[in-house]
């Protein structure tokens, strides 16, 4: 199962936002193709690659654009964690849940 956290969610939105600024129609397609990256995550959750920033080899992340999309896999289950452009500076304190 993929859980998305409500830190997540708002990244989602806001990309979505941003990109919709200019066009409405490539907002929702990059919304809808993160959505459908990580729902494969129920099925391969190690599919993403261990986030080099941190020291957890249960906090991997998918690529997808110019986007990460940080997760955990914890109890087979998957937490999305965050989605963050690739230029951002990632800190653990970012993306390391409670």
């Amino acid at each position: 199962m993929v859980i998305w956290s409500e830190i997540a969610k708002t990244d989602l939105r806001a990309i979505y936002d941003y990109i919709a600024n200019d066009s409405k129609h490539y907002a929702k397609k990059v919304a809808q193709d993160i959505r459908e990256k990580t729902g494969i995550l129920s099925g391969l959750p190690n599919m993403g690659r261990v986030v080099p920033e941190m020291e957890d080899k249960n906090i991997r992340e998918l690529s997808l654009y110019s986007y990460r999309i940080i997760y955990e896999v914890k109890n087979e289950q998957v937490y999305i964690l965050t989605i963050v452009h690739k230029r951002q500076d990632l800190q653990s304190w970012n993306i390391k849940p409670d």
